[in-house]
């Protein structure tokens, strides 16, 4: 799967409050694991849970969704800046209908690169 712009949220513990950015992910041959800031993320499949993907090394949930053309990827009860990737900026606004960023609330950021192999490793290793 081609690399993709997606809206990542951290669920675990913050209801709708949760760290949330605006980045490109890459995916697993699979397509069922999602590489993300460091982080990869695992399709939980699970229902009845606050995310939708779990962080391999931590356990904790995180929603991921496309972004949505309106601008309004965080739940409506939800706070707090998102955070978005400096290199995508242009890329995401071409995507949604307005035509700069509202620094209330967007920071941009910095997304860290992911080693895939480090989590392959750890998928594949027997306990």
């Amino acid at each position: 799967m081609k690399p993709a712009l997606k809206y990542i949220e951290l669920k675990s513990d913050y209801n709708d409050n949760g760290l949330a950015w605006i980045g490109m992910v890459e995916f697993s041959k699979s397509g069922r694991t999602v590489y993300f800031n460091g982080k990869a993320l695992k399709n939980s499949g699970a229902q009845g849970i606050a995310g939708n993907y779990y962080d391999l090394e931590t356990g904790d949930e995180y929603w991921i969704s496309g972004v949505k053309k309106d601008g309004t990827d965080r739940h409506y009860a939800g706070v707090g800046k998102v955070m978005i990737d400096r290199d995508v900026v242009s890329l995401y606004l071409s995507q949604v209908n307005f035509s700069s960023l509202n620094k209330n609330r967007f920071e941009l950021v910095d997304i860290l690169p992911t080693d895939k192999q480090k989590f392959s490793k750890i998928e594949n290793d027997k306990l």
